[in-house]
């Protein structure tokens, strides 16, 4: 049934470039519809591919749950990294809450721990689908005579479906071109789209990773924003006393502007109101006492969510 289900999807979508509404069923049980096109579905959308060196030797059962997903104690030594993304099936239609993400790597040295469970925790995603996780960039070992590049292991298991194991490498990385695994660039073993690009925010490297995987969820925010409304820039992002967030309506509708923390609780309802197709600006001023770390800033139209905007919190 699962399965006939995702190839109704991916045939109706792929039929004809005029695509008509595709009919996609909440876990509530209550029928959506979205279209999307058929580039979409065929250049962006990239399911996870498994890694040639697979999950390796080292993996370590039991990794305990980080509830905020930091993997590090805070004299873990090494360059930060935090990683985000969103989980989603595997036609890019949905996405997945509640996926286990299993995730363990080298520690600054390429050392793994293989005693205890340091740089090894699992995280899970939110009642959104987001994930997001702290640790450090992994060091590098000797792998014959070349070094492997830095790389992080991770076991994705959504609700009801088996686990996939593969590894992700970075933009940038020397020991990619060399690697037996992270330069392959076609075929099941493909790396091209487990290399993620990384940005330095004072000291924190940063990237973003999109998860497609196999497994049942719900309506997403995929594409949604082209005929619905978008946010177009959220300032300052990283920010400290307040934001000023720009988004537009593309018809009139009823729009809310939400703050969510990495865990899909609600933070703040910034603006909720019914709106004419405009331009519109918002303010928000936490307060002081709210902690640092990573949001998500989410446009709602008519109460579905068609765009979001990652924000850090200084």
């Amino acid at each position: 049934m699962k399965k006939n289900r995702r190839q109704f999807l991916k045939n109706t979508t792929l039929a004809a470039i005029a695509v008509t509404a595709s009919p996609l069923l909440s876990k509530a049980g209550t029928v959506k519809t979205k279209q999307l096109s058929t580039s979409k579905i065929q250049d962006d959308c990239n399911p996870l591919t498994q890694d040639y060196y697979g999950a390796g030797p080292f993996y370590t059962e039991d990794a305990p749950f980080s509830d905020d997903g930091v993997m590090i104690s805070s004299d873990e030594v090494g360059t930060r990294l935090r990683l985000s993304g969103i989980i989603k099936n595997l036609d890019c239609t949905e996405i997945i809450p509640e996926t286990i993400l299993d995730i363990w790597h080298t520690n600054d040295a390429g050392e793994y721990d293989n005693v205890g469970y340091n740089l090894r925790r699992k995280i899970k995603s939110n009642s959104a689908g987001f994930y997001n996780f702290e640790t450090i960039l992994p060091g590098k070992y000797l792998n014959g005579s070349s070094y492997r590049p830095s790389h992080i292991h991770i076991k994705i298991t959504t609700p009801g479906f088996s686990p996939f194991t593969t590894q992700l490498y970075f933009e940038g990385d020397t020991s990619i071109s060399n690697d037996a695994a992270a330069s392959i660039t076609t075929g099941v073993y493909d790396a091209s789209h487990r290399i993620i690009s990384l940005i330095d925010n004072d000291g924190v490297l940063e990237g973003t990773w999109d998860v497609v995987v196999d497994g049942d969820g719900i309506l997403g925010a995929d594409d949604l924003h082209i005929t619905n409304g978008m946010i177009y820039n959220v300032s300052p992002n990283p920010f400290t006393d307040k934001i000023t967030i720009n988004y537009g309506v593309f018809k009139s509708s009823k729009a809310s502007v939400e703050i969510y923390n990495v865990q899909g609780q609600l933070i703040a309802n910034i603006e909720n109101k019914q709106l004419e197709a405009d331009k519109y600006t918002a303010i928000w001023s936490p307060q002081k006492v709210m902690a640092s770390g990573l949001y998500f800033c989410v446009l709602k139209i008519n109460d579905l969510q068609v765009h979001y905007f990652k924000i850090l919190k200084k």
